[in-house]
């Protein structure tokens, strides 16, 4: 490989020769070749988007030129549009302010813009960087591409499976299933009413989310170093948190206490903490149906989902529910991740956050991932549940807490011996009670309805 040698304030840096960034990343990128995580993507496209407003902020206050701010503006639009996504190479596993990937941003758009101009126009810390401080870019782009991934990726994925269950909710109105509790037979219920529940929970966890998302609107910009704006000019941050939102179409502010902003951690928590609510709640919609796929002679076997591939490399004709297995394993990364979350966010030391990269990471990983497995979970699967009718109904009939059906006629006591009568002498309901003496054949069938407890 050829180099070229940069320089920054500790000296000198060889920098591969077709490389954008500078001293800075290329110090962080040998300094640091821990993991194989790098920053995430949607993190850089952020700090394009609030470099961007800086700059147009900066030249409306007569700080920066409107060659240099045309230049910035240039190359932001190009890293937002995934055209320099390889010129940031840096770790997840950094400087816990995040200041090597700030500097990274900035030397990629000095770096792309002399390019450009075919001069040294620009310079990352005194014309890209100018009035900021990578203390508050960094939770600055936390914010944005936390807020722009959940839109994006996890809020349009609940919505289409809601959308998958209200369609199946109405094709199986008409069909009465045993109801189960603590994994034994229960009182009867309506397919669709089971189907409601994991509906209502899909929904539940959309409104959280959305509600969850307030504080994460509050951006730190404008706070600079410790909280006190030193370096930014008056009413820096509202401005650029004005030209944040109209470039997002999303309602960023600027927050009302910098020093909160810069240290706390805590609406990213409160948000992630809401995403792992919906995590619990995949879990326990992806375990029903596994359960209810169960069999397919000797399970519960009272849904049919989908066959999309072998499910044994030595048992042939096996299939396996394994859409529900990945949803489980993403539900269970990200409780793991929310430990991180809550972790990192706990560290922070006086006036900074230092665990922000490991923070924002596990963050935006578990966005992905539910989104992902959500829209999987719903095309693969969800989509293709069909009950078994037949293997319901048998269900239904065969289930000894129908005995609730006549229990106030005869009494709890009466119907709890009726039960265990017909389980221990593997007769009917209507047999054990006849044989009992509780009630006369008229008197049991017309009170013994199952599709009537609904």
């Amino acid at each position: 490989m050829r180099y070229r040698i940069e320089r920054d304030s500790m000296g000198e840096v060889n920098v591969p020769e077709k490389a954008l960034w500078g001293a800075q990343t290329e110090r962080s990128h040998i300094n640091f070749n821990i993991g194989t995580e790098l920053m995430p993507l949607p993190v850089i496209k952020a700090f394009a988007i609030l470099k961007k407003a800086s700059a147009e902020v900066n030249l409306e206050l007569g700080r920066l030129s409107e060659e240099k701010y045309l230049l910035i503006k240039k190359v932001c639009d190009e890293i937002y549009k995934g055209e320099l996504d390889k010129e940031f190479p840096l770790k997840v596993w950094q400087t816990g302010s995040g200041t090597q990937s700030n500097m990274n941003v900035n030397e990629v758009i000095s770096g792309r813009g002399n390019m450009l101009s075919g001069k040294r126009l620009l310079h990352p810390n005194d014309d890209v960087n100018m009035s900021q401080s990578s203390n508050d870019t960094f939770p600055t782009a936390m914010h944005i591409a936390a807020v722009m991934e959940i839109k994006a990726l996890l809020l349009p994925a609940i919505e289409k499976l809601i959308y998958t269950f209200e369609r199946l909710e109405k094709e199986n109105d008409d069909i009465v299933k045993s109801g189960r509790t603590h994994l034994q037979d229960a009182t009867p219920i309506k397919f669709s009413q089971e189907i409601s529940g994991w509906r209502f929970m899909l929904i539940n966890s959309l409104e959280e989310i959305k509600l969850s998302m307030k504080g994460i609107y509050k951006l730190a910009l404008g706070g600079t170093a410790v909280g006190t704006g030193i370096n930014a000019p008056k009413n820096f941050d509202k401005m650029v948190a004005k030209k944040i939102a109209v470039l997002t179409d999303e309602p960023f502010i600027t927050a009302e206490n910098k020093f909160h902003a810069l240290t706390a951690k805590d609406a990213l928590v409160v948000c992630h903490g809401a995403i792992k609510g919906l995590a619990a709640n995949m879990m326990k919609i992806a375990n029903d149906v596994r359960w209810l796929a169960s069999g397919p002679r000797l399970g519960i076997s009272e849904i049919f989902i989908p066959e999309n591939e072998p499910g044994s490399s030595i048992m042939p004709g096996k299939v396996n529910p394994t859409q529900c297995e990945a949803v489980t394993m993403v539900a269970v990364q990200v409780m793991g991740n929310d430990v991180a979350v809550g972790m990192a966010a706990s560290q922070g030391n006086f006036e900074l956050n230092v665990f922000m990269p490991v923070l924002i990471y596990n963050f935006l990983q578990s966005v992905r991932l539910l989104g992902d497995s959500i829209n999987s979970f719903n095309c693969n699967c969800a989509v293709g549940i069909r009950p078994n009718r037949e293997k319901m109904y048998d269900n239904l009939h065969n289930s000894l807490m129908l005995v609730t059906c006549i229990s106030p006629y005869i009494g709890y006591d009466n119907a709890a011996a009726v039960a265990k009568k017909a389980y221990k002498e593997g007769i009917s309901l209507k047999k054990a009670c006849l044989e009992l003496g509780y009630m006369d054949e008229n008197s049991f069938d017309e009170v013994f309805k199952p599709e009537e407890l609904v």
